[in-house]
């Protein structure tokens, strides 16, 4: 539920009145009955409401909309002269904008053009997330979650599909595991015909990405740029630093031998990393 508050010559800096005889336009009578007790409108309750602070539409629909909250509200006469504050957390819109979430924020058209306080009975900041959150721009030979979704415990590790990195890929997830993560590949999940898809999905859904480049694999060089490109938190390991390409030599990585003592070598490395990251 969200007070919705429209005026004409636009809002002043942090505080304004408002006619008394505006107050419910345009608000359900079984809502408007439960805010105005025996002929007297609660203003206690109403200023608990999050508000959105209007101003008429007129010319091309661009006059500013705030979402904020009302600190103080009195009567003065005939009007209420209210406090409030905008939300530095949600950013400005147009009436352009607003309009187009008008029927999901439950506002007639004419609400645009007319000075008045009406309650809405709609979780406004579901819809604003729903709608106004930026949109991730979709690749064109595969697809990532939109919205972004991050699982904060998944490490993904990614490798040659090749028996000789077993033992390396069991280290990565005892190394995950003492930090409370779990530690996957993409050869783990079988959720998508493609395989590429699982492992962008995994990629995209992971905290931390750890690439070997042991070998110059060019399928791990492709996850790894898929890491970069998202923004992940991005580990590059291998045994051999001439198997690091020179695009990528400025990057910090860590270099191990694989045998037992290169990977307990390997795992302390990395839980330095895991600690800067975590």
């Amino acid at each position: 539920m969200f007070n919705l508050l429209v005026s004409g010559s636009g809002w002043a800096n942090a505080r304004d009145t408002m006619s008394q005889s505006r107050v419910f336009e345009y608000t359900e009578p079984n809502i408007q009955s439960y805010y105005k007790s025996n002929g007297v409108i609660n203003l206690d309750a109403l200023i608990s409401l999050p508000s959105v602070f209007l101003q008429e539409t007129y010319g091309d629909g661009n006059q500013v909309v705030r979402v904020g909250t009302i600190t103080r509200a009195r009567f003065t006469g005939s009007d209420i002269a209210i406090e409030y504050l905008y939300d530095p957390t949600i950013p400005s819109l147009t009436n352009t904008q607003l309009h187009n979430l008008a029927s999901e924020l439950d506002i007639a058209d004419f609400e645009f053009s007319r000075t008045h306080w009406a309650v809405k009975d709609v979780d406004l900041f579901q819809v604003l997330l729903r709608n106004l959150q930026p949109r991730r721009q979709q690749p064109k030979v595969f697809d990532i979650s939109d919205p972004e979704h991050v699982e904060p415990t998944l490490v993904s590790a990614m490798m040659p599909f090749h028996p000789s990195f077993d033992d390396v890929y069991q280290s990565l997830q005892e190394i995950a595991t003492g930090y409370g993560l779990r530690c996957r590949r993409a050869d783990d999940i079988w959720e998508n015909p493609a395989v590429i898809q699982d492992v962008v999905t995994l990629i995209d859904r992971s905290i931390i990405v750890i690439c070997d480049c042991s070998g110059r694999n060019p399928n791990v060089f492709y996850e790894a740029g898929i890491a970069h490109a998202l923004g992940r938190e991005t580990i590059l390991i291998t045994q051999s630093t001439e198997d690091i390409p020179f695009d990528l030599r400025h990057l910090r990585y860590v270099q191990y031998l694989n045998n037992g003592e290169g990977r307990e070598r390997l795992k302390e490395q990395l839980r330095v990393r895991f600690e800067s990251f975590i």
